[in-house]
């Protein structure tokens, strides 16, 4: 017997409710993971790994998460509420990410090693640089009337397309780290290949939220 439109519905909500609530406990626990891994303080290396993971896994995923409809730890509160937050978030995570990437490139210095000579280098300091010019974007949402010549809606639009970017280059970032000889030092197997499946999972279900958000809303506009 054919689903009828409302069951479906139904069934696709309790699916992405399901997902978004993996991406929380996966971007969390990939974090603590990697916190385990590098034993912070241990050496100055060690805070590399656990600033780029809290950045890119834990906060940018939670300040994606918070305008999911089904998985927001703050659906109760306003759309502006929810916006504050999410930008505290991004600032947090953009800080995280400058100080992994500072200390990184103090630590090569001091080994006397070349950076940014290698994918994960590059594509790092470009996740960096892209996460700085969206955050500043962002200030444009925070406070429109700076755009006269833009409507609010395609400032969403634009913003969450290009956020989208930033994150898919995030998640690039931290899978291109877990081939880095420290990390498959580490973590071998198993492990490893479950390590790789949590950026692939919360990019999934971000992706996902963004595109019924904000792509197919626009497709379906006359």
């Amino acid at each position: 017997m054919a689903l009828t439109l409302e069951t479906e519905s139904r069934i696709y909500r309790s699916l992405r409710t399901i997902f978004g609530a993996t991406a929380h406990l996966v971007s969390l626990g990939f974090t603590i993971f990697v916190a385990v891994l590098a034993r912070p303080g241990s050496s100055l290396f060690s805070w590399h790994p656990l600033l780029m993971s809290l950045a890119f896994s834990f906060l940018m995923t939670e300040a994606l998460l918070v305008f999911s409809p089904e998985s927001s730890l703050l659906r109760s509160f306003s759309r502006k509420a929810r916006a504050r937050f999410h930008w505290a978030l991004q600032l947090l995570s953009l800080t995280c990410a400058i100080l992994g990437l500072a200390i990184i490139s103090y630590n090569k210095y001091l080994n006397g090693k070349d950076h940014f000579v290698t994918w994960h280098g590059q594509t790092g300091l470009l996740t960096v640089f892209y996460a700085s010019m969206q955050c500043m974007g962002g200030v444009a949402l925070l406070y429109p009337k700076l755009m006269k010549n833009w409507t609010l809606g395609k400032l969403k639009l634009y913003h969450a397309t290009s956020g989208l970017i930033g994150y898919l280059l995030g998640c690039a970032s931290l899978m291109l780290g877990m081939s880095s000889l420290w990390f498959t030092a580490a973590v071998t197997g198993v492990s490893w290949y479950l390590s790789i499946l949590c950026p692939i999972l919360t990019s999934l279900v971000v992706m996902n939220q963004v595109s019924n958000a904000y792509l197919y809303r626009k497709r379906i506009q006359p």
